[in-house]
């Protein structure tokens, strides 16, 4: 129902926006979509640099994970697919964990990565990026989580 919720209402800004941008934008805003699902925000502080932070959320039988990501990304142009980039970069999520079966909450502190592709559909304010973005966890319990693969839909301004 969360994910029904987040993509009725990124479709309706879809819909309000007529803004178009070129290939390169500055800002984006948008959802995330994947093992965990949130909201995700980029800027860009250089050409080819820019800050990704993730607000998302994971959910199952025996835990809930709520979690702030900001990551650092170094973007580098695909040249023969104009609007197309891959990115790399690091950075670290806080967050809680609550184990459902214990009704114990934790606090959760990670290092992590990302590793994927960025395109800006051209002509139209929609940026796509789809990436994976492992995490090595210090607290609650030391764990390499690599199941950080997610799509990105962002309108970009």
């Amino acid at each position: 129902m969360k994910r029904f919720f987040l993509s009725v209402l990124f479709a309706t800004v879809l819909m309000l926006t007529s803004k178009t941008s070129d290939a390169q934008y500055n800002n984006a805003l948008g959802v995330r979509l994947g093992d965990s699902y949130g909201i995700t925000f980029k800027t860009f502080i250089e050409t080819n640099k820019a800050l990704d932070f993730i607000l998302h959320i994971r959910n199952n039988d025996s835990r809930s994970v709520f979690r702030l990501s900001g990551l650092y990304e170094v973007h580098n142009e695909i040249t023969e697919l104009p609007g197309l980039f891959w990115y790399y970069g690091g950075g670290a999520s806080i967050g809680s964990v609550d184990h459902k079966r214990s009704d114990n909450n934790d606090f959760l502190f990670s290092a992590d990565g990302v590793l994927g592709l960025d395109y800006q559909i051209e002509q139209t304010p929609i940026n796509v990026s789809l990436d994976w973005k492992p995490a090595f966890e210090f607290t609650p319990r030391t764990n390499f989580d690599a199941r950080g693969l997610g799509l990105s839909v962002r309108i970009a301004f």
